[in-house]
């Protein structure tokens, strides 16, 4: 008996102390045994992540599955002709023998997507320009000969037509509602694969010409671009931008890169800007623009602080006629050296804000221009024109890289106009006064005034000055610090325009 007992005590012993160990235990706040043994804690957050990524990767593929029927592969072909000039050195008694025909044909592809069950298409105008066959591939295979209803070099648009009824078409989203940041899938064709998708975000939005390597040659051009990290390659032109909705926001139009290959930075039309400029197309054949006839650009350090403004933002007049057409703006009143800063209550901060605004009005729509003129307000009533041959919309002022040499101040190396620069130019007496003979690249005036465009300085705005003679101007700086902005009123015999330069003076 004694023996059992003492076999049985030790485990009498264990187990009371098992029961008091958790008594003690159940009075703490530690993790309970069934939470340590699932590994909740741990795997609840994860899980929450991985549902979040499924769901957002699920959303993906549907974009991917819906909208590829509405995308299309556009293939182009190009009979080769001889240059003119080439044709002008060949004997006439061979130009019989000389058949263009005869040469393999240039071949272009791209992309674009269905806005219409009937068979209109969008595209860009570089993927179908010049173009003697165009042809869009479906992606189930089908093939059609499309015709060109139009095309719009200036924002790069351009329409297609197939003999087809119940296609798949796109939906349209709000690019105005589109946020940087926001997730953006591409869809196309690049290098030669068919109906690919990529996905990025929304890099930045409002490029302008200047940051985009699209039509930078045509000062006429309207730029205003959603910049996307979304890989677009060759051959992506023309296809869809897509927001995480499936809305189409923008066309895919070009990339910025020193290879020709993607490298990070795509740019796509805001799709608000294209569907105006496609529905011009189908319903007049041709795009009817509204222009302010006025020359633009955005505003600087300098010109901010000669119009007191608090902080940098509107679009500077830098002049009142374009190519020596009419101007409305100015007709209304508006000058050189005004800045814009709304347009019937809406804000401008930068050309491209103030292009897009005016391209979406119609020529013969008023519309009210609130201007500061070196630090008083005032506000104009414009009746816009249509622009004729050429897009007069907002015309960019050009900008550019210039010579040398003197002068502290300003930079500049200046001299009284000659009778002969005046008779070549036809100037007027108001036109006339110190022309700029080189500009110092280290200057303040570097890429302001140039030399090369018959730049003359005529007057000092604010003080309502006339500049005829070099003591003039001396006069005008001995009564200005370094660090004060000088507005110059500048005539530039390039284009025959007067516009207004602001020019921080220096040391």
């Amino acid at each position: 008996m004694t023996d059992s007992l003492n076999r049985i005590r030790p485990l009498v012993t264990a187990a009371v102390c098992f029961a008091g160990g958790v008594l003690f235990a159940s009075t703490m706040d530690w993790t309970p045994w069934s939470h340590a043994q699932s590994g909740s804690t741990t795997v609840r957050p994860a899980a929450r992540e991985v549902q979040s990524l499924a769901d957002q990767s699920d959303a993906f593929v549907a974009i991917a599955e819906n909208l590829t029927p509405a995308v299309v592969a556009i293939q182009t072909q190009r009979t080769q002709r001889p240059a003119a000039r080439t044709r002008g050195n060949i004997p006439p008694e061979l130009l019989p023998f000389i058949d263009p025909q005869n040469a393999p044909p240039q071949e272009g592809s791209g992309s674009g997507f269905v806005i219409t069950e009937d068979g209109y298409i969008v595209t860009n105008n570089h993927v179908v320009a010049d173009a003697d066959r165009i042809t869009v591939l479906m992606s189930d295979r089908k093939s059609y000969d499309a015709k060109l209803i139009g095309r719009d070099p200036q924002t790069d648009v351009a329409v297609l037509k197939v003999d087809a009824k119940g296609l798949t078409k796109v939906a349209l989203g709000d690019d105005e509602r589109l946020r940087v940041g926001e997730w953006v899938l591409a869809v196309g064709n690049p290098l030669g694969l068919d109906f690919t998708v990529t996905a990025g975000i929304v890099s930045a939005k409002g490029r302008g010409s200047r940051e985009v390597p699209v039509n930078q040659q045509n000062q006429w051009a309207i730029t205003d671009f959603i910049q996307t990290d979304a890989a677009i390659n060759p051959g992506n032109s023309g296809g869809p931008l897509v927001n995480i909705r499936g809305e189409v926001i923008g066309i895919n139009t070009a990339i910025a890169s020193q290879t020709g290959y993607y490298t990070g930075y795509g740019f796509a039309i805001p799709i608000g800007l294209a569907r105006i400029v496609w529905n011009d197309l189908i319903e007049n054949g041709r795009v009817r623009r509204a222009a302010l006839g006025v020359a633009i650009n955005d505003v600087t350090a300098e010109d901010a602080d000669a119009a007191k403004l608090k902080k940098i933002t509107g679009v500077k007049v830098e002049g009142c006629s374009v190519a020596g057409g009419p101007s409305p703006a100015c007709d209304a009143g508006i000058e050189a050296g005004d800045i814009i800063l709304t347009l019937d209550g809406v804000a401008v901060d930068r050309v491209s804000a103030l292009q897009r605004f005016v391209r979406g009005k119609k020529p013969g729509e008023t519309v009210s221009v609130e201007v500061n003129r070196f630090g008083a307000q005032k506000t104009f009533k414009v009746k816009l024109l249509e622009a004729s041959t050429e897009p007069q919309v907002a015309v960019a002022a050009p900008t550019a890289t210039r010579t040398q040499v003197p002068s502290l101040k300003l930079g500049l190396e200046l001299e009284a106009v000659s009778a002969e620069f005046v008779q070549k130019n036809a100037l007027t007496q108001a036109q006339r006064g110190l022309r700029v003979v080189s500009v110092d690249p280290t200057g303040p005036s570097y890429t302001k005034l140039f030399a090369d465009a018959g730049d003359v300085i005529t007057g000092e705005v604010t003080g309502s000055k006339t500049i005829k003679a070099l003591s003039d101007l001396e006069a005008i700086l001995a009564t200005k610090q370094a660090g004060e902005v000088l507005s110059l009123r500048i005539y530039r015999a390039a284009d025959k325009s007067t516009r207004v330069v602001n020019i921080r003076i220096g040391g």
